[in-house]
């Protein structure tokens, strides 16, 4: 089997496939700066017995991060509980995609995966959006090349933002309320950041779709994605696990596009 992890700023997923491509088992933890090579261990060892896989499956590691400071614990981890060492997928040693930004080798690597799995999920040209810490929107044009990326806060961290900021709001469920107009305290927070959420996932694919080909697909990613997607026709695929996929395109050596 192979396993792919993406370390996000909050969380840190896993994704296990089997050699038909097929992920049979995935896994979420919160990213901490201060987890010892043991530590990822002990997870790995709960996770994959819970899972009834034998640690031995494990032939091969790919690893997407976009915090420095847990690769090396990580990779340790990895080595010392697997008898894999990890292949780190970056911008600049991915195979799979041209990628046109202006630094094309500081571009995040989880954007970058994203994209690798937008192109193998819906094609070229193609948008990429993803809900997550930060809301972003990644562009693909017709060559199958990636051209850049749009970055909004997430919804999450809006919702933090508010609270924080305020005496009297409390934490909400981030879900569509059924209408725009909040009758309570509750209702006008959802209404306000899911829906507003929605409006900007539309007017940046209308805007995007204005520069790359209106024929652009739309996949998106991320934990609010579903929440999104169900209240707008913008966004035509969901697909939760859209970085894995992409590291395990690149890891297998995907021609290059574009």
């Amino acid at each position: 089997m192979l396993l792919c992890i993406d370390v996000g700023n909050t969380e840190t997923k896993l994704g296990a496939f089997d050699a038909s491509g097929t992920i049979v088992g995935t896994w979420r933890v919160t990213t901490a700066r201060r987890r010892t090579a043991d530590e990822y261990g002990v997870l790995f060892a709960a996770f994959f017995s819970a899972a009834r896989f034998s640690i031995g499956d494990i032939e091969a590691i790919v690893v997407s991060s976009v915090v420095p400071v847990v690769d090396r614990p990580l990779r340790e981890g990895c080595e010392k509980y697997f008898g894999v060492e990890p292949t780190l997928f970056t911008a600049a040693t991915q195979r799979s995609i041209v990628v046109r930004t202006d630094r094309p080798t500081e571009v995040g690597s989880d954007l970058i995966a994203g994209a690798i799995g937008a192109v193998t999920f819906v094609g070229a040209p193609s948008i990429v959006v993803n809900y997550g810490t930060a809301t972003t929107f990644g562009a693909i044009d017709g060559d199958g090349a990636y051209l850049g990326v749009a970055i909004a806060t997430g919804l999450q961290v809006s919702l933090d933002a508010l609270v924080g900021r305020t005496a009297k709001l409390p934490q909400v469920a981030l879900v569509a309320p059924g209408s725009p107009i909040g009758r309570d305290t509750v209702t006008a927070i959802q209404a306000g950041l899911v829906y507003g959420a929605v409006g900007a996932t539309e007017e940046m694919v209308r805007r995007i779709r204005a520069l790359i080909g209106e024929s652009a697909r739309v996949i998106a990613s991320g934990g609010m994605a579903g929440v999104v997607a169900a209240e707008t026709s913008a966004i035509e695929r969901v697909e939760p696990h859209l970085v894995l996929h992409g590291l395990r395109t690149d890891y297998l050596g995907a021609p290059k596009a574009g």
